[in-house]
């Protein structure tokens, strides 16, 4: 008997540590708010891609699309690290998150009215990557605006990742589904109305971050460059980016390539395209759990080479596979990899970072998922029509597990600025 309540105990103190940061009113708010607007984001990223393969049926084409949406932020990651640093984050959020909005809202007019078209789709997409280019950012730096103690700050990053990959694994089943009922355009009329949720949630926040320092001088120039100086020469932030542009570059685009897996390889078409994601998705929330009840920030540098590793094995061992029930577990782990590897990565950054450059470093942290994945998902749709999908995929994953070994090499250097900063 006794045991059992012992049981019991520890699984409600785990169950406590793992949402500590809900304790948090600002975080609260933030949380509920993201929790139904990224649920629209996966259904409406879902259903582009769906979109422009019924309007194509070219990987090279899904490639450019997602490129023309991501490729403004590597454009404009570094200025907009500065605007971050400067100006009130919130304020900066509610902005873009209402021009997200209307982006999602004009999507569903063009589709639901039948004039879509694919340079429409192109425009759009770059709208909205110069959108998200000062919206990641300024979300990645505001978490600590949010948590008043930093203990509770990797929880955090842990739980906003949970939030992510639920939506990762509720958005694709939902837009698999409304796709083969209603078609495309309802799934971004949903996404435009999700975006009412985490605005309401930014404007009902109490928020004391301090002055805003627009009157001092701009000097760009310099700033840019001691925020590149910083990064390449602060030893485990270097190598944080190195294996983390890895990854961005050749691990995230398997995602332009899963519409042909589902429908070529696997045989499932929407549905299928929307249960390989929900996998992904499923995984991810258990690595994020599973992180987000760690009670420090010391190790997580063991784990990221590991993660990276997973991750990058998991897509070379799917790309040689024809089995649909293989496939979805095979996903499921890869989305453990990946979550782990990039809460881990931005969890190191944000615990390294000092605060004067923290929008900047954030902003490459995005630049990397916003300008290489998009160079990455270019590249993969342009092997995918040269040499297949399963040879472009297992290259890339390879690639992945490669770096993760190089970097592990790196730990013993790295370790040892890091104790510095946990001691």
């Amino acid at each position: 008997m006794g045991s059992k309540w012992e049981i019991q105990a520890k699984l409600t103190a785990n169950s406590k540590l793992i949402v500590r940061a809900l304790r948090h009113r600002n975080y609260r708010l933030f949380f509920t708010g993201q929790t139904i607007s990224m649920i629209g984001t996966w259904m409406q990223d879902i259903a582009i891609n769906w979109l422009i393969y019924e309007l194509t049926g070219s990987p090279l084409m899904i490639g450019m699309v997602n490129f023309c949406s991501k490729i403004p932020g590597f454009m404009l990651g570094p200025f907009a690290g500065l605007i971050v640093d400067r100006f009130n984050r919130r304020r900066i959020i509610i902005f873009t998150q209402s021009m997200s909005m209307l982006q999602a809202l004009t999507m569903a007019i063009l589709v639901l009215t039948g004039r879509v078209e694919v340079w429409h789709v192109m425009a759009l997409g770059t709208l909205l990557g110069c959108i998200q280019a000062f919206d990641l950012p300024a979300r990645h730096a505001f978490i600590v605006d949010m948590v008043d103690d930093r203990d509770d700050m990797n929880n955090a990053i842990a739980l906003n990742s949970i939030i992510i990959n639920t939506a990762r694994l509720v958005g694709p089943s939902v837009a698999g589904i409304l796709i083969a009922i209603v078609g495309e355009g309802i799934c971004f009329l949903l996404n435009a109305g999700s975006f009412i949720a985490v605005i309401t949630a930014l404007m009902a926040m109490k928020i004391n971050t301090g002055p805003e320092e627009p009157s001092r001088r701009w000097a760009i120039g310099h700033e840019l460059r001691e925020g590149f100086s910083y990064a390449y020469h602060f030893l485990p932030i270097r190598y944080l980016f190195f294996l983390l542009w890895i990854i961005c570059f050749l691990g995230m685009p398997y995602i332009v390539l899963m519409p042909i897996f589902a429908d070529q390889v696997l045989g499932g078409g929407s549905t299928m395209l929307g249960f390989l994601f929900s996998a992904t998705g499923l995984g991810a929330i258990c690595g994020a759990s599973f992180l987000a009840a760690r009670s420090q920030v010391a190790g997580l540098e063991n784990i990221t080479p590991a993660a990276a590793g997973l991750f990058g094995l998991a897509l070379v061992v799917f790309s040689q596979n024809t089995s649909v029930w293989l496939a979805l577990g095979i996903m499921f782990f890869a989305g453990i990899g990946m979550i782990m590897h990039s809460i881990a990565t931005n969890t190191l950054l944000q615990t390294v970072v000092d605060d004067g450059k923290r929008g900047r470093i954030m902003s490459m942290y995005s630049m990397a998922f916003q300008g290489l994945t998009p160079l990455g998902s270019l590249l993969a749709g342009f092997l995918a029509q040269q040499i297949g999908a399963p040879a472009t995929e297992c290259i890339f994953g390879s690639v992945c597990v490669i770096g993760a070994m190089v970097f592990y090499n790196c730990l013993p250097k790295m370790k040892a600025h890091m104790n510095v900063i946990y001691n």
